[in-house]
């Protein structure tokens, strides 16, 4: 089983780009990727594409092949659909392709369109990835199931609006120099505790913006990569995915996320490493409340104890294990089939030493990306690490 290398990392500014198509965007985000790993464009054996509502938002299914043409390569294309994880599930079945010598060198990435919709198209389009029998025919919005989320949490652990008013403040302060990010600004925990209430108890500045983007990343064998003299010195060495039900009400406790412990357990044992070895994680905070989930289910922190590691500065990014220096999906954006791919792009910079905030992680070595569809009901985690 052969080792894979990350090669190369793409993506486009994430924002309001709503005259740009999907394969306008991808071929700006996976022809930077192939152009940073090096490689041969007709080298590409494959293109591994995360998407979720395309059909919805540009009346376009069957979007793979157009992605390999948008890429400007000949290869079999194939898109994955898992909501917000679309690019992670894609990234994940092409590391498994490299691993097992199906290909040499594959791109994965995705895009999302969204702005071209109203916020309230955009916001039934998002829906989709909740149970429409038993949610959305009931007016379930994903503010709404992670408000619940939220209120579960807080009456079985404690915690308050301050808390997750402290998340926001970190990812916004970490964005500001990030210059693919959607909002290069800080906020002040006044600030978000005074923003409107979208779903209580989660006001404006707990959730992530509708985003247009697009990110992609360039796998290579070990053995292609010193074949052709790569600098690929970043390796994903773990992959996991879990899944848990569809609908929040069908699950034992709200208050958690057990599909993406299931990811996090499978690719910690893949990669053979621990949580107390990652110096450095991207993790999926489409709501601020989701952060803290996500902390608890990769086992940085216990359960309850979450929610006040950013107020008492552990995840910022000088405290002992910064988590989303992108600006995460809170400030970074979050095009949905676009998010999986562009942790792993953020991530790799970070590692590499060429990201804006690499100076904050300067002697990381080892770093995780979680990437969550729906209210969790999909997660995927990726180890990433730097090649020996």
């Amino acid at each position: 089983m052969t080792k894979v290398r990350v090669a190369g990392a793409g993506m486009t500014e994430f924002g309001s780009l709503p005259e740009r198509t999907s394969r306008d965007l991808f071929a700006e985000a996976g022809r930077a990727a192939v152009e940073d790993a090096g490689v041969a464009r007709e080298d590409v054996e494959g293109v591994y594409y995360g998407n979720f509502m395309g059909e919805l938002s540009e009346h376009q299914g069957h979007q793979g092949p157009l992605a390999a043409e948008a890429l400007g390569v000949q290869a079999p294309a194939t898109r994955y659909e898992s909501a917000c994880a679309s690019s992670g599930v894609a990234l994940r079945q092409a590391v498994r392709d490299v691993r097992n010598g199906e290909a040499d060198v594959l791109v994965a990435g995705g895009t999302e369109r969204m702005t071209n919709l109203s916020t309230a198209e955009s916001t039934e389009a998002l829906a989709i990835a909740a149970d429409e029998l038993y949610e959305v025919r009931a007016g379930v919005t994903f503010p709404g199931a992670y408000a619940m989320m939220a209120t579960a949490y807080f009456e079985q652990f404690g915690g308050t609006r301050e808390d997750l008013a402290h998340v926001a403040v970190k990812n916004h302060a970490n964005a500001v120099g990030n210059d693919r990010a959607q909002y290069q600004r800080e906020i002040t925990v006044a600030e978000a505790l005074d923003s409107p209430a979208v779903a209580d108890p989660l006001h404006l500045y707990d959730a992530c913006p509708v985003t247009d983007g697009a990110s992609a990343v360039v796998l290579v064998s070990e053995d292609y990569a010193e074949t052709n003299d790569l600098d690929a010195g970043v390796a994903i060495t773990g992959t996991g995915q879990g899944g848990d039900r569809m609908a929040l009400q069908d699950r034992e406790n709200v208050a958690t996320s057990p599909a993406a412990t299931e990811a996090a357990e499978e690719a910690y044992a893949d990669a053979g490493v621990t949580p107390d070895d990652v110096d450095v994680a991207e993790v999926h905070d489409c709501f601020t409340i989701a952060e803290v989930l996500a902390l608890e289910s990769l086992g940085f922190f216990e359960q309850g104890e979450g929610v006040t590691a950013a107020r008492d500065g552990k995840t910022t990014r000088d405290g002992d294990l910064p988590v989303n220096l992108s600006g995460g999906l809170k400030a970074k954006g979050h095009p949905v089939g676009a998010t999986g791919t562009s942790q792993v792009a953020e991530l790799t910079k970070l590692l590499r030493g060429d990201h804006v905030n690499s100076e904050h992680v300067p002697d990381a070595r080892v770093g995780v990306a979680h990437n969550a569809g729906g209210t969790v009901a999909s997660a995927v985690v990726h180890v990433l690490e730097v090649a020996e």
